[in-house]
């Protein structure tokens, strides 16, 4: 622990800030808000992203110790919390996606970092590099077929399954938390293309964003 420098990229005080999709929003204007919408949108802003990597022994002691989850042991898979805000994806077989609540990650990298001891282990903090995004409705599925060559059908891709995969001219990491929500992790660069992306695949169903 000695030789590791800690920073708290959430400074004290209460300063503004600006997702993704700020200024997308503020270009937009008037959100669609379709009464008939078959399809529903939503960016999960400011979360916590921390990305584990190391052997899956010593990091799922760890992580049991501090979050009380373990380590998804398949490839491809998802655990969540029993709440759903805290969850830990499946990336390789040597590297994690944990999502917490905003405002969580420096304390839980802490924690993690005192847990791992002198293991050998890496953490990083990406929050400010991602973000997610919901997606709900009865022609959600139909949205996802438009948009990546991966099989989204449900005997392929089942409640708690997420993979990397290409979505549009993009990559996200797509997961399915449960049996009515899809989500897709996308990098904070590529938010407002996979946004207006989304949006047009959409557009003959119906789509509502929510803020």
């Amino acid at each position: 622990m000695s030789d590791v420098k800690e920073f708290d990229t959430r400074p004290a005080g209460n300063p503004s800030a600006e997702s993704p999709l700020a200024w997308t929003f503020h270009r937009q204007g008037v959100l669609p808000r379709d009464a008939n919408a078959g399809v529903r949108l939503r960016e999960k802003s400011f979360l916590g992203h921390l990305i584990l990597r190391g052997g899956a022994i010593i990091l799922d002691e760890a992580v049991r110790e501090v979050l009380g989850m373990a380590l998804p042991a398949r490839p491809n898979t998802l655990t969540l919390d029993e709440s759903g805000e805290r969850s830990i994806q499946w990336l390789s077989p040597d590297e994690w996606l944990v999502i917490v609540p905003g405002g969580e990650e420096f304390a839980l990298e802490s924690r993690l970092r005192k847990a791992m001891g002198q293991a050998h282990y890496s953490i990083i903090n990406v929050s400010g590099g991602q973000t997610v995004f919901t997606l709900q409705g009865e022609k959600a599925r139909e949205v996802l077929m438009k948009s990546t060559l991966y099989d989204v059908h449900t005997q392929a891709f089942p409640v708690g399954k997420g993979v990397s995969t290409v979505f549009a001219k993009s990559t996200v990491v797509l997961r399915r938390p449960n049996e009515d929500s899809w989500e897709l992790v996308v990098r904070r660069s590529f938010a407002d293309y996979c946004y207006r992306w989304l949006l047009d695949a959409a557009a003959e169903y119906g789509a509502i964003v929510e803020r």
